[in-house]
């Protein structure tokens, strides 16, 4: 990898390396090879941004490097590298949410574990009596469980005694001999699998692999909906609070639109978007500005992205990110960045252009050694470079912890970018490439 630019700059970054503390042999430039496999500074690599992208062509028969063509601008150089590495022995974990404060996990171990940010010592487990725990979510003081038994925990955050949440409900409620009816109705009959909470209308909805989405009112504890939203398992829900549109993702390869249309929260389906013919096994939602967009990860290894007109509120396909080996199986949107683990063991950054739909893959982290099962990501303040937190949890039962800063562009004099770039791929990639093993 070769970058170019004024010695201010790496200057800049130089400093930054001293800061977070980056092995002493970690290289930066051309000519060195990083000898820390979760440190690596990476350049733009061009994703396929629509249907009718131009193909990819080989740069020389010797080398491995597959080169794309380049955007309209280039992205600015992406610096990251893996702050804690932690092994589990007691199952795969399932889930992670995010506090100003901690990192909760759900797992197959039937336990709940907290983790201190960002540095993640342990700091309290507890144990779920009731099997594992599949899908975990945050909000305020507000922790909600999804457990084998097919049903939720709530857990009140505020109340926390020595890093202990306490548990305030669980729904539905255990029922009584006279209320068998009212149960089947009510009660999930399978894996509770994604989780969404409405913070503006106090509401959750949770999606199963019984193929029904269900909307519970926190306050009063109950369901007050249920929809047979698809026909596959449900994989993923996301909530746009600006106007309540709630989508849907699900094995029968769908992702649907539904809309809130009465204050006894009332749904009705509005739109399906079906591009490919492949389960869809994510979704994320990404708000900068004016702009909306919808992404969907799907098992054919592509994620499909969707930008809503501002008048109509129409949600049209505007092309597609093609990287992944294997099945897209996580997907986090933070402003312009969105983050994709998959079942390549990979994870790839990509980088929305502001003002159009054009995005680049700005880094390809491939720490893991199996599929990255999910993803979440929390905002660093910074006044020179956004910042990212970045935590993957993996079927190798592993979970990293990784800082992630895209520096900004030195302008020349003509106002256009001063870096020169050149293609770059993950170098383990790359070495299993010219091994002549691709995965």
């Amino acid at each position: 990898m070769e970058l170019y630019s004024d010695e201010n700059v790496w200057q800049f970054v130089d400093d930054e390396r001293k800061n977070i503390n980056l092995p002493r042999r970690f290289s930066f430039g051309g000519g060195k090879n990083a000898e820390c496999p979760d440190s690596h500074l990476s350049s733009a690599r061009t994703s396929c941004a629509s249907a009718a992208s131009l193909p990819l062509w080989k740069m020389s028969p010797e080398t491995p490097w597959t080169r794309s063509p380049m955007p309209s601008s280039p992205s600015p150089p992406l610096l990251y590298h893996c702050l804690a590495s932690l092994h589990r022995s007691e199952g795969d974990i399932f889930s992670i949410t995010v506090t100003n404060d901690f990192i909760f996990t759900g797992s197959a171990s039937c336990r709940i574990h907290a983790w201190k940010q960002p540095d993640c010592t342990q700091t309290v487990c507890i144990k779920a009596s009731t099997g594992q725990v599949r899908a975990i979510l945050a909000s305020g003081n507000l922790l909600i469980t999804t457990h084998a038994d097919f049903r939720i925990r709530l857990w009140d955050l505020s109340l926390m005694h020595h890093f202990r949440p306490k548990k305030i409900a669980t729904m539905p409620r255990r029922p009584s001999l006279f209320s068998y009816y009212i149960k089947q109705k009510i009660h999930h009959k399978n894996t509770i699998s994604c989780l969404a909470y409405n913070t503006v209308e106090k509401l959750l909805y949770t999606g199963s692999y019984d193929h029904t989405v269900k909307v519970w009112k926190v306050s009063e504890r109950r369901c007050v909906e249920s929809l047979a939203a698809h026909e596959g398992q449900v994989n993923a829900v996301v909530i746009n609070e600006e106007d309540g549109c709630v989508f849907t993702c699900s094995s029968d390869g769908t992702v649907k639109i539904w809309r809130r249309v009465s204050r006894e929260t009332s749904h009705i389906l509005t739109m399906t978007l079906k591009f490919q013919p492949s389960p869809v096994n994510a979704l994320a939602l990404s708000r900068c500005g004016d702009d909306c967009f919808l992404y969907s990860g799907s098992s054919d290894g592509l994620i499909n992205f969707w930008e809503k007109e501002r008048i109509s509120g129409r949600y049209n396909h505007a092309g597609f990110l093609q990287g992944h080996h294997f099945s897209v199986l996580c997907l986090v949107a933070v402003e312009d960045l969105i983050l994709s683990g998959s079942e390549d063991a990979t994870i790839r950054i990509w980088k929305r252009e502001e003002g159009n739909s054009f995005h680049s893959c700005v880094a390809v982290i491939d720490g893991h050694h199996g599929p990255v099962r999910c993803l979440a990501a929390a905002m660093e303040s910074d006044d020179i470079v956004k910042g990212l937190l970045v935590y993957s949890a993996s079927l190798d039962q592993t979970m990293k912890v990784w800082r992630v800063k895209v520096y900004p562009w030195e302008k020349g004099e003509d106002g256009e970018p001063a870096w020169k770039i050149s293609p770059v791929l993950s170098p383990s990639w790359v070495e299993r490439k010219i091994q002549g093993t691709d995965y």
